[in-house]
């Protein structure tokens, strides 16, 4: 592994534990026991979106697991899953929970770019916000194909492109304005926080039909007028994101 690639690791795994202990710790065990699972920063309903389909009886891996929750849902709908992070903090939380709620499957910390787990081993592959922005696309996403099996499935959430030209450069929330180029949010590293990845529209198609996929659907998620606003990462106000889409959600299947 290079330097820079130890630098950007290292810079993404202590903005996730700092995000951790200040937000996510108390707020994983109400995400744990809820219902039905929100995508996103506003937690749009997959009873709605109906993105990942009947996960029962598959294998699924979730890349960027965070505190868990998403593979903690999977798991209740009876999917057999395999959550890795690469932060030592949110994955305590998730152990803890899995303690005081349930259910419990296993817990790998690892970099989504290289992935301890055999090949071919899932029917589906999920990101949601854990891969996507804060891994090199190419690596991640290649390394999501070597874990699926023919015809498996890889669904991730990431921020949507316009809401990245749209960020200031100082950071703070999307305006209603272009204020970056595509090439200025390809890779993103913020002041004083951690290294992040915004293809474009088309850079995402050729990653990934470089890496075997086909797509199958491209979403992008406006925010329910009643959604949750949350206390980090504001990327987007919710009144930004009920009118310009703030998330994409992409659909692809390994040829």
């Amino acid at each position: 592994m290079s330097t820079t690639d130890r630098d950007r690791l290292a810079r993404n795994r202590a903005v996730w534990s700092a995000v951790n202990e200040q937000f996510t710790d108390r707020d994983a065990e109400a995400r744990w026991r809820e219902r039905d699972f929100g995508w996103g920063l506003f937690r749009a309903p997959e009873s709605e979106l109906c993105l990942l389909g009947d996960v029962a009886e598959r294998t699924v891996v979730e890349l960027g697991c965070g505190t868990a929750y998403l593979s903690a849902w999977m798991v209740r709908a009876g999917a057999r899953v395999v959550a890795v992070d690469l932060s030592r903090a949110q994955l305590a939380t998730a152990r803890r929970c899995q303690l005081e709620i349930g259910p419990q499957f296993p817990l790998v910390e690892a970099n989504a770019e290289r992935v301890p787990v055999r090949s071919g081993v899932a029917d589906l592959v999920v990101s949601e916000y854990g891969a996507s922005p804060w891994c090199d696309p190419t690596r991640w996403v290649g390394e999501a194909a070597r874990l699926l099996r023919p015809d498996g499935r890889l669904v991730f959430l990431t921020n949507s492109v316009l809401a990245g030209l749209c960020v200031p450069e100082a950071e703070g929330p999307a305006e209603d304005r272009l204020l970056r180029s595509p090439r200025d949010i390809a890779q993103v590293a913020w002041p004083g926080g951690g290294v992040e990845h915004h293809p474009s529209h088309g850079e995402w198609v050729a990653v990934l039909r470089a890496a075997g996929f086909v797509v199958d659907a491209l979403h992008e998620l406006l925010a329910p007028a009643d959604a949750h606003v949350p206390e980090y990462y504001d990327i987007a106000t919710l009144a930004w994101a009920t009118r310009w889409p703030a998330e994409d959600v992409w659909v692809a299947r390994r040829a």
